[in-house]
């Protein structure tokens, strides 16, 4: 084997998958978890080459790193932003938590953030499950004939959101006009 040829092909895979993260970089603002998910998934499907899993996994960090210390990925801006975009949706905290693990961020940045949340806001459950409610018309938007058949279904529908029984029963015992003005204050 030539070693000059086969550093040539290091550096030539090198500048490819950075490359990829800066292309990828550019449409999403990914997690670094993600990114780095994405860089091996493309080099185990378009590249066909001769690196071992492990080699190129290490290539990845190293690009990963370097693009953290550049600070163009950065994981506790990412949680903090990601996590006040879900509060936004209606998500509660449970939610948050589970949906920024899923994007692959450390636990001491989402205790941060959510941190942060509880700092900004005065119960973000409740402000969340308010708006979950008026988006999935639930609970007091339903028309009064009909809250009591589809109970069991709105305390179902909160529950998978991530919000604790007595939150969920608390939201749907709110009747229209109270409803009406806490969705007026937030």
């Amino acid at each position: 084997m030539n070693p000059t040829s086969n550093k040539k092909d290091f550096e030539d895979l090198t500048t490819h998958l950075r490359d990829l993260a800066f292309s990828y970089l550019e449409k999403y603002s990914p997690s670094k978890q993600q990114l780095k998910v994405y860089l091996l998934k493309k080099y185990l499907t378009k590249t066909k080459g001769t690196k071992s899993k492990k080699e190129v996994s290490d290539l990845i960090d190293e690009i990963l790193n370097n693009l953290e210390k550049n600070k163009i990925i950065n994981d506790q801006l990412y949680s903090d932003s990601k996590a006040r975009m879900f509060l936004r949706r209606g998500y509660s905290l449970n939610k948050i938590n589970q949906s920024l693990r899923s994007k692959g961020v450390k636990e001491d940045f989402i205790k941060e953030s959510i941190e942060k949340i509880k700092e900004d806001k005065i119960e973000p459950d409740f402000v969340s499950a308010l708006k979950l409610c008026k988006r999935r018309r639930i609970g007091a938007v339903r028309p009064e004939s009909n809250r009591e058949l589809f109970y069991k279904k709105d305390l179902g529908i909160l529950a998978r959101n991530g919000f604790s029984f007595e939150m969920s029963k608390r939201i749907l015992d709110l009747s229209l006009e109270e409803f009406n003005k806490l969705i007026k204050i937030i």
